[in-house]
């Protein structure tokens, strides 16, 4: 189980401080949308260059324009980049299309699918992320438990997770684990970042 900080809503500068500090406890490197969207590709490429060893996740959440888009994560440095589940599927194709040219992966943001789309998407070789947006969140909304991703395919889970919800977010089993504001708005990063993973590293020990 990996752990993927979500780094938004911050300056290229401030990201990447806050990825120095944490870099330790995390295997992921998460540059968010805010980001991509206030500083564009400088921010992927800063974090890459900052961070060659660690996989660098472009949160670009494609709709459109797929190959056009991936091309600029993938070139920029990003491992991983993003693509909506509720973007056409003609998108999503030639998304993991581009990232497999390029021996690169894709994510695909379930955010606001019905099961019946995530079973379907479920077919593609991609990661899926289960996600409760920033929205929901601040209205109290959690992950809701029905889900037509199928067992024993790679997931990521994504959305408010503390340490308090830590424990029934592994029950899922993911592959990964975004987690943002939990460990970058915390009084102590370095603590909290090690919290999180000690508890996945006692679960896997088990």
């Amino acid at each position: 189980m990996n752990i993927q900080l979500a780094l938004d809503r911050m300056t290229i500068e401030e990201a990447i401080g806050m990825a120095a500090e944490t870099e330790e406890h995390v295997d992921w490197l998460e540059v968010g949308t805010s980001l991509i969207k206030e500083f564009g590709m400088d921010s992927v490429r800063a974090m890459k260059k900052a961070f060659p060893n660690k996989v660098i996740v472009a949160d670009m959440k494609t709709n459109d324009n797929a190959q056009y888009e991936c091309q600029l994560c993938f070139e920029a440095g990003a491992d991983i980049a993003t693509v909506m589940g509720t973007a056409p599927l003609v998108t999503i194709e030639a998304c993991i299309a581009e990232a497999e040219k390029r021996g690169k992966q894709m994510m695909i943001d379930l955010l606001y699918t019905t099961p019946a789309q995530q079973e379907l998407l479920s077919q593609y070789n991609a990661i899926l992320c289960l996600h409760t947006s920033k929205d929901q969140q601040e209205l109290g909304t959690k992950q809701n438990s029905e889900t037509g991703v199928q067992a024993g395919l790679k997931i990521a889970v994504a959305g408010g997770i503390t340490l308090e919800s830590l424990p029934a977010y592994k029950k899922m089993n993911p592959l990964v684990f975004i987690i943002g504001s939990a460990i970058t708005k915390a009084e102590d990063p370095v603590r909290i970042a090690a919290a999180f993973k000690q508890q996945l590293n006692m679960e896997e020990s088990k």
